[in-house]
């Protein structure tokens, strides 16, 4: 099968917003994503190095914009 690896891209960012939460003013969300996403994620600079002893990641300022507006566009009711 011929994934689209930007569409794909997309939607993990976008339920991203759906399991992100606040520390200390940062957004993070649970990192149970596939990790060949999450590392590209990370290197557009939507979030930080998924390669850590942390369950979950930081989104960086880009990342949690363009998280929301991604979920909204795929997920609310029109």
């Amino acid at each position: 099968m011929d994934i689209d690896g930007e569409k794909l891209e997309q939607t993990v960012l976008a339920l991203l917003h759906l399991t992100s939460f606040e520390v200390h003013h940062q957004p993070r969300a649970w990192k149970g994503q596939d990790w060949q996403v999450m590392n590209a994620l990370h290197e557009k600079g939507y979030i930080s190095d998924p390669a850590t002893k942390a369950k979950s990641v930081a989104l960086t300022e880009k990342g949690a914009k363009m998280s929301k507006e991604l979920f909204e566009k795929f997920f609310a009711h029109k």
